[in-house]
Formats: structure tokens, sequence, C-alpha cells
């Protein structure tokens, strides 16, 4: 997708405390956008959203908000429900375009915040406002657990044999300037983007081995076994039923297992099976770059 010469707009964006949502004001204003960031009690309430939307009158609006747990309850609140209070307020506002931040694991949902995502996102594409809809792959941060771990001698946890998931991480500067390039960008409109960052595809076994190597450790690894989540989850599900508690954390533990089993790459819509071909790229930052960043900062 070619890069579009946007000229100044007004722009809400929703979620900018987030570190993906701080990025993109940051690239917002850079490139000299007036930019509005309502806080999450505005958000959460429709008339005061309906107020500050009347007086900053965005022509876009950029939505990074996101389920903080993922339990059904939050994703519904969040994913769901406070993504369809920012659309109906953009409209009454006389917002033309809609960008939203979702994410790449969507396409396989198996989890009640995929279910939130997804279920906004058709609202959003039958709204009859221009939408574009962004699925980043792994984030950076995402993949930094481990840093303080790894400098401190200890071995890098992995799952199973750390080849069974892949995904091209994205920096959250990348995936700011990718967002800004979709305002008034014809290629963008009414269509579901997946990106992820530049060079190719990673396992974790590899994340691991590269972070040793940055943090001059010998490369050394502890696997834990996917089937432990499967064990966990049966015996949270036996209280689920009669407790919110038990339910909240079987969910937890689903979406453990999803990320220790599932890549993060687009899906092979010919052979069911995750491709790195068809993942796009996007940006200059590697991951390598990231993990020397922090190992130097700490």
């Amino acid at each position: 997708m070619t890069q579009a010469l946007s000229s100044p707009r007004s722009i809400l964006v929703a979620g900018a405390t987030g570190t993906i949502g701080q990025a993109v004001v940051a690239r917002l204003v850079a490139e000299g956008h007036a930019t509005t960031t309502p806080g999450r009690s505005v958000l959460a309430d429709a008339g005061a959203l309906a107020r500050v939307m009347a007086e900053a009158r965005p022509e876009v609006v950029i939505s990074c908000i996101a389920s903080r747990t993922g339990a059904p309850k939050d994703a519904q609140a969040v994913d769901y429900a406070a993504n369809v209070t920012l659309l109906e307020a953009a409209q009454a506002a006389g917002a033309r375009q809609f960008i939203l931040l979702s994410a790449i694991c969507v396409q396989k949902p198996l989890l009640a915040f995929q279910h939130a995502k997804l279920a906004f996102e058709a609202r959003l594409a039958e709204s009859g406002i221009d939408y574009t809809i962004i699925r980043p792959t792994a984030f950076f941060k995402s993949l930094s657990g481990q840093v303080k771990r790894v400098k401190a001698g200890k071995p890098f946890l992995i799952f199973g044999d750390g080849e069974q998931t892949r995904c091209k991480p994205i920096s959250d500067s990348d995936l700011a300037r990718f967002i800004a390039s979709c305002i008034d960008n014809p290629e963008a409109s009414r269509r579901i983007l997946p990106i992820g960052g530049p060079g190719p595809a990673i396992s974790l076994r590899e994340q691991g081995a590269l972070l040793c190597e940055l943090a001059g450790q010998p490369v050394r690894f502890t696997a834990i076994s996917p089937k432990l989540f499967t064990f966990a989850e049966k015996l949270l599900n036996l209280g689920a039923g009669f407790s919110d508690w038990f339910a909240e954390k079987a969910e937890y533990v689903r979406i453990a297992r999803y990320y220790a089993t599932e890549s993060m790459l687009v899906l092979d819509p010919a052979t069911g099976e995750y491709s790195a071909d068809l993942t796009p790229e996007f940006g200059s930052e590697t991951l390598r770059d990231h993990y020397a960043r922090l190992l130097a900062e700490s």
C-alpha cells in the first residue's frame, strides 16, 4: 500500500494512554494534525463523549482501545460496546473516516475478546462510514517479558520445542506510521489490512536465541508443555458455572494456550495454515533493534 499525503486533519484518538495510542498521537502531531485525546472516563460516558466530539468536530476517529484483561465481560464492554459508543458519537459529529486497531488473531476466533472485536468490525463495516480495520501481528512489548530474566542469566521459557508459533512483530512507531498512512488513503478505504514488521517470521525459540546472544548469555531454554494449560482449564471449568472468578481465570488460561500454540501470521484461506509469505511487512525497526535498546537501558 502506498502512503497517502494527507493534509492536516482534525483527529480524535481513543486509547491514547496505551503504548500504541501514545505512538499514534506522537506521529499525528509530528505530521501536523490537530489531535484530541479523550480519557477513559470520557469514553465510558456517552454524553461526555458526545460533548467532546461536538467541540473537536474530528474528521477522522482512530480507535486504539482494547480490553486490558480479555475476560468476557471486559471484552464485551471495551472491544465491542465502547467502540460502538465511539462510532455512534463519531457519526453524529460528522466524522468521515474511522480507523480501527484490531488484531491478527481474530481471523481464528476462539476467545471472548476475539469475538467481541469481530462483532465490532462487522458493526463498523455496516455503519456506512469510510473505515479501515488494521490487524497487526505481535507487538514488540508482548515479546519483551523475558529481557530481565535472560539478562540475569536465567533460561528463556518456551512452549514445547519453541517452533510451533511464529510472528512478524512490529514496533510501536512503525505501526503508528502505518496507521497514519491510512488517513485519506483510498487504498485503505473499506479494507481489512493485516500488517507485520520487517524481516522473516520468527519463532519463540529464535526469539530466545536472539535475546541470549544480545545479552551475552549462553543460549538456554526451559520448555513448558502447552498441555498444562488444558489441564488447568479443566480444573477451573469445574467452578466456572458457580463463580465468575473461576470463569475469568479459565478464560485467562485459554488466552495463554492460544498464544502458546497459534502463530500471529495471516491464515492462508487456501490451506488453512499460517503463512509468512502472505503477511505484509512494514517499517524498519527490527526485534533485534528493540532487544538491544532494552538491554542497554536496563
